[in-house]
């Protein structure tokens, strides 16, 4: 039996990190994590079945696969991709399964797309899916509501993941939260009372990661402290594992505020080697924290909590949200002087977003106060899903944008780094790359980092280097990398004026359409521009016949310019083709990739095997 597992490419946004990943990292490294939930998945097949994992964030998807089955996964923002390659697949006959978070949060919305819907933790039900399957009586839906014990769940396969691909590794021990947080869909899925695995199954995941090499490991748990007495035992097995081992692994994880109020666990924390924790803030209001229910972070000063956490040398990220129904425009200014005095760096800042069968989801939607036409899977880009009180919905994203554009000023990255430097005067923080990668790393921060920033990030930059203490240095140099990639995100995806840039993609397209008028008038070329209001313009063009090495080698400059210059996105549209041509084509694309996330490719279906597009770099559209 032949089973090909994908996991869909993701739209970006801050977690991507797209500037460090292309501009910072080793040039092999193409993604931050790889997606355990399928190398879970391979473990839970039968021994005797071939396996494939694609994860299209780092490699492109086969578009004529040898497969029996194909499972699909999904986190609710890859939603939208998820669908597109249910259908692809399921029109050329395959038998597709859909599965993933947010197949088990909404299994009702994937309809009869797919030909089974995988829902809820697959310990149990991919077992007996698989074995349904051979018998040749699998059914529609298979939905997990039992509890699911840890001690079962076997070894991921991280042996079919490309490991070379990423920055870091998952692994999961614990699922569940005792909180109840009202926005979070975390408790809806796995309940508040955590369960975990075994030690000796941690053991055994970090004995095959420690095979392959992997030194940089991601523990996903929701709250890793969920249960603290569980936790402590966690990380004395871990550090007691990292002295056999010689301290091979740098952990990350997320936990609760309260990991603060634990010195034995913050010490334990140190001895094992992790070296972050993203921490759900959400708001320095402890009002708004009331209102969602997440009373854990108003027992004690967050503030002073922060940097208790850093005087061990522990870095913080953190979530905040703005938008609930306490705040107001005030708010706007209470987390911007949260976040500059706590210095926290990677503050992943979103809009209250309504998650379905949520707490938060379902009091909203009893009040109207849901935006239906709006998505609900992102909160990190510009609008949401709710109706706001203490502010109009305009203001709300007006606000948000400006407090990101606050916060990524260079003189307030120096400050913040700054602010966290003086709290956090030894860090765990340090590089698994080799010596000569670290080198390159340091000389590509300044040359494509901070000396393109000018005067100012230079001095900026210069401000936050700590002479007297030089072991600061990585730390300072990584928050530096996390403030322009953060920048970089918001200057692309944030844009205030639309106007402006838009009527500079006209002038790009006039240009466009008179140096190509003759292709236009044969009808080998078409070109238009689609531009709507508060929104980029999209560059659509439609190659009808089959052109010449002139139109390629001459276009490549005028996309180049817009797609530099402006925010616009290209859709190309391949509707002829020939072999001479593909490699026009191919120089062609290679020249544009840096830019691959902002263009489109639609292949008609009888060149879809010619022309050889990478799904990992540009957007592969899949509509027949």
């Amino acid at each position: 039996m032949k089973l090909l597992l994908i996991n869909p490419r993701f739209p970006e946004s801050f977690w991507s990190f797209k500037w460090a990943v292309d501009n910072i990292m080793p040039t092999d490294i193409r993604a931050i994590n790889p997606p355990l939930g399928l190398a879970t998945l391979a473990a839970l097949s039968p021994a005797d079945w071939d396996i494939e994992i694609i994860d299209e964030n780092i490699e492109t998807i086969p578009l004529e696969p040898e497969a029996d089955i194909i499972g699909i996964c999904g986190m609710g923002v890859q939603f939208k991709r998820q669908k597109e390659l249910i259908s692809f697949y399921k029109n050329q006959g395959h038998f597709v399964v859909a599965g993933g978070s947010y197949a088990s949060l909404c299994p009702e919305h994937f309809g009869d797309r797919a030909d089974t819907i995988i829902a809820g933790e697959a310990e149990y039900i991919w077992k007996q899916f698989c074995e349904d399957f051979d018998n040749g009586s699998h059914k529609k839906l298979y939905h997990e509501t039992n509890e699911v014990s840890l001690e079962d769940s076997p070894t991921p396969r991280f042996d079919l993941l490309k490991i070379d691909k990423y920055q870091a590794v998952s692994l999961q021990f614990s699922r569940g939260c005792p909180y109840r947080c009202e926005f979070c869909d975390i408790i809806v899925m796995f309940g508040r009372k955590p369960r975990t695995k075994s030690m000796e199954q941690v053991g055994r995941e970090l004995d095959e990661l420690r095979e392959l090499g992997v030194k940089n490991v991601f523990f996903v748990d929701d709250n890793l402290i969920g249960n603290k007495p569980v936790a402590k035992k966690l990380m004395a097995y871990l550090r007691d594992y990292q002295k056999e081992h010689n301290y091979n692994f740098v952990f990350g994880t997320e936990a609760s505020l309260n990991l603060s109020q634990d010195d034995e666990l913050l010490d334990l924390f140190t001895q094992a080697n992790f070296a972050w924790v993203f921490i759900g803030i959400e708001s320095p209001d402890e009002e708004s924290l009331k209102e969602t229910l997440k009373f854990q972070n108003t027992r004690s000063d967050i503030l002073s909590s922060v940097r208790h956490i850093y005087s061990y040398g522990i870095e913080v990220l953190a979530g905040f949200i703005i938008g609930f129904d306490n705040d107001t425009l005030k708010t706007f200014d209470l987390q911007y002087n949260f976040i500059q005095n706590s210095g926290i760096q990677t503050s992943m800042i979103g809009l209250l977003t309504a998650v379905p069968k949520t707490p938060l989801y379902e009091r909203l939607e009893k009040d109207g106060r849901l935006l239906k036409e709006a998505s609900g899977t992102d909160n990190t880009k510009l609008g949401t899903n709710l109706i706001p009180l203490g502010m109009s919905y305009e203001d709300m994203v007006e606000g948000y944008r400006n407090l990101y554009y606050r916060l990524l000023d260079d003189r307030v990255i120096a400050e913040r780094i700054n602010n966290k430097s003086m709290h956090m005067p030894k860090s765990l923080f340090k590089s698994t790359y080799t010596y000569r990668q670290q080198l390159r790393a340091v000389a590509r921060i300044l040359v494509r980092g901070i000396i393109p920033g000018g005067p100012k990030r230079i001095l900026s930059f210069l401000s936050t280097i700590p002479f007297r203490n030089p072991s600061q240095i990585p730390h300072i140099l990584q928050d530096w990398v996390v403030g322009i990639a953060m920048k970089d995100y918001v200057d692309r995806h944030f844009i205030k004026e639309f106007d402006e840039t838009n009527d500079l993609a006209v002038n790009h397209v006039a240009s466009i359409e008179k140096s190509f008028e003759p292709y236009v008038n044969k009808g080998a070329l078409e070109i238009s521009l689609n531009r709507v209001k508060n929104t980029a313009a999209n560059l659509s063009i439609s190659i009808k016949g089959i052109m010449d090495m002139d139109f390629f080698q001459n276009v490549a400059p005028h996309l180049e310019s817009i797609l530099k210059n402006t925010p616009s996105s290209i859709r190309f549209n391949i509707d002829e083709h020939d072999e001479q041509q593909n490699a026009h084509l191919n120089k062609l694309f290679s020249r544009l990739s840096c830019y691959g996330d902002r263009i489109y490719i639609a292949v008609h279906e009888k060149w879809r095997n010619k022309v050889a597009i990478d799904s990992s770099v540009f957007n592969l559209v899949l509509e027949s």
